[in-house]
């Protein structure tokens, strides 16, 4: 698997997701300058968190129109698998990528701690190594990370099963007190009518080595790689009911 983690002017979580997938799955991954137009064939795109272009504006909207994301926009929409952490989600819906969007905590404060975040649906590229109703602890690190949209677009996400991790407590239930960022009905993250985009504001990069004393978030990448592998498997040509290259 190749993996190209964007880099835009004020990333700060791409050097933590490189050695989440080099390190952790022993898997191949590239750094993408923003002004590149050139995604160098790879098989998995991933935003990064971080302060893109300093937040100034709102986060996310000025890294929405880098060079780059012609391309990664291209890419996702013929169903590349793309990931957007924190800053990255917030890229992804300002990109109108995945719907709604991400606004100040209602606490006003940034928000940097360990979370319960529990998978809704394991059927995903991105969950299939976990569980169904799996409790993770994964750290948070933002101060807008509440995400918002109509209620119509909430009801067609879970109408859709595209809710892919919800804040809980520590008994795995969605709690107010729970929800670090007063997210619309303790969302943590969501996928694509695709299924291919998925954005979160948890850090799953950051809980991924046994170094770090949480491998909770690996699940995440090993997915991937399993979406690969299996993306790769079904495009080899089959002659003569046997692959290609097969004795």
């Amino acid at each position: 698997m190749r993996v190209g983690i964007v880099r835009f002017p004020g990333s700060n979580c791409d050097t933590d997701m490189y050695r989440a997938v080099t390190v952790g799955l022993r898997e191949e991954a590239i750094f993408l300058w923003h002004k590149s137009h050139h995604l160098e064939e790879v098989d998995v795109v991933v935003l990064p968190g971080g302060f893109s272009y300093g937040d100034y504006l709102r986060c996310g909207a000025i890294a929405r129109f880098s060079p780059i994301m012609r391309e990664v926009i291209e890419f996702a929409k013929a169903g590349g698998l793309t990931l957007g952490i924190c800053n990255g989600f917030q890229v992804l819906c300002e990109a109108r990528l995945l719907p709604g969007g991400l606004v100040r905590n209602a606490s006003l404060r940034f928000r940097c701690h360990n979370v319960g975040i529990r998978v809704e649906n394991s059927d995903t590229p991105f969950t299939r190594a976990y569980e169904q109703a799996q409790t993770l602890h994964i750290p948070i690190a933002h101060g807008e990370g509440q995400f918002v949209a109509d209620n119509e677009t909430l009801d067609e996400l879970e109408g859709e099963n595209r809710v892919v991790f919800r804040y809980v407590d520590d008994s795995n239930q969605t709690t107010l007190e729970a929800n670090p960022n007063g997210s619309a009905r303790n969302i943590a993250g969501i996928t694509n009518a695709g299924g291919n985009i998925l954005g979160m504001m948890p850090h799953p990069e950051r809980h991924s080595l046994k170094v770090l004393g949480n491998t909770d978030g690996l699940g995440v990448f090993e997915s991937l790689l399993l979406a690969v592998s299996e993306r790769k498997l079904a495009a080899k040509p089959i002659h003569e009911g046997k692959m290609v290259g097969t004795q």
